[in-house]
């Protein structure tokens, strides 16, 4: 049996915030809006943190609707937690120092690793660490805009394995005030496929001594988060697939934490369909009408069903269902009494590998060379 871990050696602090049990929720376009949120935070009694999904700096700059909308936390949640996207430094500068003056959140956290073609496209996400001095730049914006507000940033390994970044990345985000790194164990070109680089953040970690660095990639159960931290010497987890349709893996991972193994969780179905039922009314309330909140909510039926004996036609109905009631209904038909699957505590969402990065072009020339990138290469929505 493994040695139990019942906590890194120090706590994780992220500027005046200490989470604890260092646990972060990874902000994933669509997933992580405030009713996911609420849910994962419900079942890790409030222990952790747990960030908003991806907002782009320019759509907050012009205070989009949809953005405006996204950013609202709930009461309950704190630290509020917003992750944002940028490639322009002035833009970035301009949208840190809004959340700051209007007070919007307590922790901000910057998107370098999104690895989708929108955004490499651009010169973003996991595309952009390349150009060691625009990074420089948009660090020294967000960290100066923020105030006392603590600024993390996420990341991959580099674009692919001829171009890696996160060493150099992470000594630019040292000298430039970031509080926390968070990586991701995979190249962009990786997307979600092979297995992550778990090697790679125990060097980051030794790296960069002097800021906490938090681990993500391959993390789908309590187990594996504790794993990680003995492995690699991280100071945390960020877990991103591994709690789609798994709201209640925050539980799991806070009793690992605390050193309560046996304390791991097996819903039934009849368990799953509550949770479900919950999660689209949540999505109802937060969007104000509930057939576009079950519509939303469509997309995670799969994960939850993971596993489970239901039919192919059942799936299919539920996954177009437009009413609570509608919803509630083909639930009540399953077979409620069924334990937890075996084999459903693995692998989740997307697994694509092995893609082509599309770049600006002639991105790869010169990794410090700026030139071509401006305000017009940021995107103008939120959400990933």
């Amino acid at each position: 049996m493994p040695t139990p871990v019942t906590a890194p050696a120090s706590l994780l602090r992220i500027g005046p915030h200490t989470v604890q049990p260092p646990v972060v929720l990874a902000p994933m376009a669509g997933i992580t809006n405030a009713p996911f949120r609420t849910l994962c935070r419900e079942f890790s009694g409030g222990k952790g943190l747990f960030v908003s999904e991806m907002i782009t700096t320019r759509a907050l700059v012009e205070r989009n609707e949809k953005t405006m909308q996204l950013i609202h936390f709930d009461a309950t949640e704190k630290p509020r937690s917003i992750q944002l996207y940028g490639v322009d430094p002035a833009t970035v500068g301009k949208a840190v120092r809004m959340i700051a003056e209007e007070d919007r959140a307590d922790h901000i956290d910057l998107n370098f690793g999104c690895p989708v073609p929108k955004v490499t496209r651009k010169g973003g996400g996991s595309a952009l660490p390349y150009k060691r001095h625009l990074l420089r730049a948009i660090l020294r914006e967000a960290v100066s805009g923020a105030g006392d507000i603590p600024v993390t940033m996420k990341m991959r390994k580099g674009i692919d394995d001829d171009h890696i970044t996160y060493l150099d990345a992470g000594r630019i985000a040292v000298e430039e005030g970031v509080t926390a790194i968070a990586l991701h164990g995979r190249t962009a070109a990786q997307h979600y496929g092979g297995t992550a680089d778990w090697d790679a953040i125990a060097r980051l970690k030794e790296h960069v001594p002097e800021i906490p660095v938090l681990g993500n990639g391959d993390i789908w159960s309590a187990e594996d988060a504790l794993r990680m931290v003995r492995e690699t010497g991280c100071d945390g987890v960020v877990v991103g697939r591994g709690c789609l349709g798994r709201p209640w893996l925050f539980s799991d991972l806070v009793a690992a934490f605390e050193g309560r193994t046996e304390d791991i969780a097996r819903p039934s179905l009849r368990e799953v369909a509550d949770i479900m039922v919950r999660h689209a009314t949540l999505l109802g309330e937060w969007i104000g009408d509930e057939p576009r909140g079950v519509i939303d909510f469509r997309k995670h039926v799969a994960w939850y069903l993971k596993g489970f004996a239901v039919g192919s036609d059942m799936r299919k109905r539920l996954a177009i269902t437009s009413s609570l009631e509608e919803l509630r209904s083909g639930l009540d038909e399953l077979d409620l009494d069924q334990g937890w699957p075996l084999g459903a505590d693995g692998p989740r969402g997307r697994t694509s590998g092995n893609n082509r990065v599309v770049l600006p072009e002639g991105w790869l020339k010169d990794p410090y060379d700026c030139a071509g990138v401006s305000e017009d290469a940021e995107l103008d929505t939120s959400g990933g």
